[in-house]
């Protein structure tokens, strides 16, 4: 069956149509990319220090883990464990899109390759890149928000050749303190694979910040790691030395 050629042009037409109104929702709005540039340095601001205690909880067993971190801006971060005895040295470093891992037991540095970081870190759900935020959401992702009485909610969408694993990401802010309580983490496919909820706001060096942050995977019955921040300064001087391969090995 043939069909005129007016219908082939109203078909294509109406593609246009269609290609134009998504790239239209994609397209990020101010007032979300404001928020969630909020959310990106919530806890970095252009120098941050930080103590901290991550809670691995499975089925089967339960760890914790206290360590120091160090960063500037977004693309500088540096993780030392500090306890427990066993896991004492263990360090994280990461510049730019490099990241490297080091192991004092058989003393030697490891690059993480970009296939890893989507990796667990140090056995718990948080993986490789939620450490050390490899990945800007402002700079990946397009964004839109939906305003409620008390809540913001931003729906987070990759931007074209953007390679990530997460199809979509929702971010729940409070309206009145303008910080995170949820988010919500998506495959390519649509299904929801993992919760993060933010609690127990605190000031930590005269900023007011959620002190604890819940990861949840889905679909692991049992399984959830949490992050207490013990205490934390932002904005102030950093030696750059710290972020440096020979300050891995330094005890």
């Amino acid at each position: 069956m043939s069909f005129p050629a007016s219908i082939y042009r109203a078909g294509a037409l109406f593609s246009v149509m269609i290609f134009a109104v998504n790239a239209a929702l994609a397209a990020s709005q101010p007032e979300a990319v404001a928020l969630l540039e909020e959310v990106d340095r919530m806890y970095r601001t252009d120098s941050s220090e930080a103590e901290m205690v991550m809670k691995v909880v499975t089925p089967d067993w339960s760890r914790e883990i206290r360590l120091r971190a160090w960063s500037q801006g977004m693309k500088k971060t540096f993780i030392r464990i500090l306890e427990p005895k066993k896991d004492e040295g263990i360090a994280t470093l990461r510049l730019d899109r490099e990241m490297w891992n080091y192991f004092p037991k058989i003393n030697k540095v490891v690059k993480v390759p970009p296939s890893m970081m989507m990796g667990s870190w140090m056995g718990s759900d948080f993986t490789n890149d939620d450490l050390v935020h490899e990945t800007s959401l402002v700079e990946e992702y397009d964004v839109t928000m939906v305003s409620e009485a008390k809540t913001h909610v931003l729906t987070v969408i990759p931007k074209a050749n953007t390679a990530t694993v997460w199809g979509k990401i929702l971010i729940t802010i409070d309206r009145a303190s303008g910080l995170p309580v949820e988010q919500l983490y998506f495959d390519e496919k649509g299904k929801q694979v993992r919760v993060m909820h933010f609690k127990d706001v605190r000031e930590f060096g005269g900023r007011k910040l959620p002190a604890v942050m819940e990861l949840v995977p889905l679909g692991k019955e049992g399984h959830r790691t949490t992050v207490t921040y013990v205490r934390a300064a932002f904005n102030k001087p950093v030696d750059s030395a710290v972020f440096s391969l020979r300050n891995l090995q330094k005890r």
